[in-house]
């Protein structure tokens, strides 16, 4: 079974804040992800997200503001609830605010691959992660990030099963 962490960028004056209509804009978005991830407002990630926040967190080793700012690409943002008479089907949303998807891509920019995984793959040589995949991650947040942030948008996250 596959499980995706699906990001999307948006302008905020185009959200409208509640859980069933950003879990329907999701859904539209997921089946158009490829043309949307072509595009470059898109993104997502099959299974690994968890290990490539943790690949970030690694930048607490080395980077000066990384404590605010390593945890934005991933699990940034804030939770948007469900609704009582939601369809408890929906998936879980994250809604991440311009200023801080512009932390985020700060971040990116600023931090290096290198260092994260002199200090994660040291961590992690037992687990025989892939470099070469968490390098293609990174490089992919980086970009999807910085023209989310060029563009002023928020980014709304969800996770399908």
């Amino acid at each position: 079974m596959s499980i995706y962490l699906h990001f999307r960028a948006v302008a905020e004056s185009e959200i409208v804040d509640d859980h069933t209509w950003l879990a329907a804009f999701m859904s539209e978005a997921w089946e158009d992800s490829g043309a949307e991830c072509a595009a470059g407002i898109a993104h997502s990630i099959n299974k690994s997200w968890e290990a490539v926040n943790d690949l970030f967190s690694a930048a607490g080793a080395f980077h000066a503001d990384a404590e605010e700012s390593w945890n934005l690409p991933i699990y940034g943002g804030r939770p948007v609830p469900h609704r009582a008479d939601a369809d408890p089907s929906d998936p879980p949303l994250m809604l991440l605010e311009p200023a801080g998807v512009s932390q985020a891509a700060r971040f990116l920019t600023t931090v290096s691959f290198d260092e994260l995984w002199n200090v994660f793959g040291a961590r992690s040589d037992d687990l025989g992660w892939d470099r070469q995949e968490y390098l293609e991650h990174h490089r992919g947040l980086k970009e999807f990030y910085g023209q989310a942030a060029s563009a002023g948008h928020a980014v709304v996250k969800a996770v399908w099963a």
